[in-house]
């Protein structure tokens, strides 16, 4: 049943703005932060609850994160 209030979220961020945006996107514990090709971007994954989904995709497309998706959890442990 927590799977289901939470939303799994994955954008890329500049390099610059990855603490402001890990602090938009916490996460449950801590978002997963990956390199890409190009250094100067990073990948972020972080699971959202699904009531903020809207208002966390405007910040962070304000703040110039790009190909935000937006997976839904079926199941997770916690």
């Amino acid at each position: 049943m927590v799977a289901r209030a939470y939303v799994l979220m994955d954008y890329d961020v500049p390099a610059g703005h990855l603490d402001r945006a890990c602090a938009i996107t916490p996460g449950f514990e801590s978002p997963t932060v990956s390199t890409l090709h190009d250094p100067t971007w990073r990948a972020v994954r972080a699971m959202v609850p699904k009531v903020d989904l809207h208002r966390v995709m405007d910040e962070l497309y304000d703040l110039g994160a790009r190909g935000i998706l937006v997976t839904d959890i079926r199941a997770c442990r916690l």
